[in-house]
């Protein structure tokens, strides 16, 4: 079954006082790059996150975040009214003592020295962590599904060229018979040009016959390339990621139809060889984005 790498996943959960969305996004890529963005105090869940992401996305560079809403009230940071006082006091001694008036800015001074407003670090609570592992598998399950419905959409455009370069294949054995007759009528043609008065050779123009229809027959050709076209649909159809060994056997069918180009020697023939190329550059471009 193909996947696509490409897919998105999103997840919210509701805990005290504050709201989780999780995020997951996924492009194309040769490995796994796996990117996370969350809130410090769960820096220290980024391995299990990183081994649990890696374990069900397989491929693909993946972007994780996951963002926090406050619902309430409370706040990490906190006003450290004994030290405003004292700052306050010292301030408004030494105001004295220069005969400076204390205004409105005074405080605003003050808030701004060191240590007034301390900020506290907000501790890992396991419980919360367990609903927040729970919307992580979900927004991950989301992202699943959607990679199965691109690579539904993937596998349609992927079955339509492969077939399209079967059906051209098939259409070539007419030109090879024309493409035998003529190369007999050529070689015959040359071989009076240039031997005796006495008439043809006809050895020599048997010899010469094996030798070019050797050298032009196309059925191992042919056989291997309708082969690997079948195995391209029955590898399709494996429950596992297959976007790798599919991009193997296109790299063999391209071989296939570079001989078949090669030995074609004949028009009709090689325009029925490029058609084969031109589907075979659509699927390499679609197996850019299968899992």
């Amino acid at each position: 079954m193909i996947k696509s790498m490409t897919g998105y996943g999103k997840a919210e959960c509701e805990l005290a006082q504050k709201k989780v969305t999780i995020e997951i996004k996924s492009l194309n890529s040769k490995q796994l790059e796996l990117n996370t963005r969350m809130p410090s105090v769960y820096r220290e869940k980024e391995l299990e996150i990183r081994r649990e992401l890696s374990d069900k996305l397989i491929r693909g560079k993946v972007d994780f975040s996951l963002f926090i809403e406050s619902l309430g009230v409370e706040s990490n940071s906190a006003i450290n009214g004994s030290l405003v006082k004292s700052y306050f006091s010292q301030l408004s001694a030494i105001s004295a003592d220069l005969g400076v008036p204390i205004n409105e800015h005074t405080l605003q001074i003050v808030m701004q020295l060191p240590e007034v407003v301390k900020m506290t670090r907000d501790e890992l609570n396991e419980d919360e962590w367990k609903i927040i592992q729970k919307g992580i598998a979900e927004a991950a399950a989301a992202l699943e599904n959607f990679r199965i419905q691109e690579g539904d959409s993937l596998a349609k455009d992927l079955i339509i060229n492969i077939n399209n370069i079967t059906a051209l294949l098939e259409q070539v054995a007419p030109f090879e018979l024309e493409r035998v007759t003529k190369i007999k009528e050529r070689i015959a043609e040359g071989l009076k040009e240039l031997s005796s008065p006495d008439g043809v050779d006809h050895t020599r123009l048997e010899q010469e016959m094996i030798f070019y229809l050797e050298k032009l027959d196309v059925n191992e050709e042919k056989v291997r390339l309708k082969n690997h076209c079948v195995y391209f649909l029955e590898t399709m159809e494996l429950n596992e990621p297959t976007g790798k060994k599919l991009g193997f056997i296109a790299q063999e069918i391209g071989r296939e139809i570079n001989t078949l180009g090669s030995k074609a020697n004949h028009t009709e023939m090689q325009k029925l060889v490029i058609g084969m190329k031109d589907s075979l550059e659509r699927i390499k471009e679609q197996l850019l984005n299968a899992l």
